[in-house]
């Protein structure tokens, strides 16, 4: 997952909405989102190289997703799926703060990642760089392969954007959020980041929608839970004619109006 994007309990009818890519490999094996037979609780798509998954929701209500962050001078080939991550939270049953704790422990055995995390009540942050694990507090977040709200065009874009279909409704257009997802702009060469990859590839990786060859957005996914606990969750495909995978449920929470 590379690029997500969200708002938390800025709208009046919902507590989050989320619009996120996933950019990968074309070539790597990926079972598209759906409910999992061996845990029927867990709504996500699935990597099946590793197992784990890049975002995902439960039943009940709780939210994580996961990207990485860019160092590719700084692999551990041996290191642990950071995509575990995301399931291991979603299958629990640990509040936040509690999770990023016990995280902090290990979290060092890592290749580089930021995990979001949403337990029902309180939405956090951690990042095996820089140590850093926090409660987000409301607003309009942009998260990459970087740190949460780190400047880069498509983050900065991204927040724009996604600030202006959120404000002038009460209901959220999720057509309006997917068209979003789809800008494929490269960032203009004094602006790009550099993290390690070639001035070719931080061109091609400025995009909110990325396309090469062998590496791109695969889906997009867009969510939204509202404040009495329906969740809408949608995906669609990037690179296939599939048709979206679409489910609907209640997650028996209401949650406290901070309007």
């Amino acid at each position: 997952m590379c690029l997500i994007l969200f708002g938390y309990r800025v709208h009046p009818q919902y507590e989050l909405i989320i619009a996120a890519n996933r950019d990968e490999f074309y070539e790597r094996p990926t079972l598209r989102a759906g409910w999992w037979e061996e845990n029927p609780s867990l709504l996500a798509g699935k990597d099946l190289k590793a197992g784990g998954t890049w975002l995902g929701l439960s039943k009940n209500g709780r939210f994580s997703a996961i990207t990485n962050f860019r160092e590719p001078f700084n692999i551990k080939p041996d290191a642990p799926s950071r995509g575990a991550l995301v399931t291991d939270f979603l299958a629990g049953d640990q509040f936040v703060m509690p999770y990023q704790n016990e995280l902090r422990a290990k979290a060092a055995d890592y290749n580089g990642f930021n995990l979001l995390t949403y337990d029902g009540e309180n939405l956090g942050w951690f990042s095996n760089r820089g140590e850093l694990g926090i409660l987000l507090t409301p607003g309009i977040y942009g998260l990459s392969n970087h740190l949460l709200d780190t400047a880069w065009p498509k983050v900065r874009r991204g927040k724009q954007d996604l600030s202006q279909i959120i404000s002038p409704q009460m209901e959220i257009d999720t057509e309006a959020l997917f068209f979003m997802m789809e800008n494929e702009t490269r960032a203009p060469d004094h602006e790009l980041p550099q993290t390690g990859v070639s001035p070719e590839w931080e061109k091609i990786l400025s995009a909110m929608c990325i396309k090469s060859p062998s590496y791109g957005t695969r889906v997009t996914t867009v969510i939204l839970l509202d404040k009495k606990g329906k969740v809408f969750f949608e995906e669609r495909s990037r690179i296939s004619a599939e048709n979206p995978v679409k489910f609907e449920f209640h997650s028996n929470r209401i949650f406290e109006d901070s309007f």
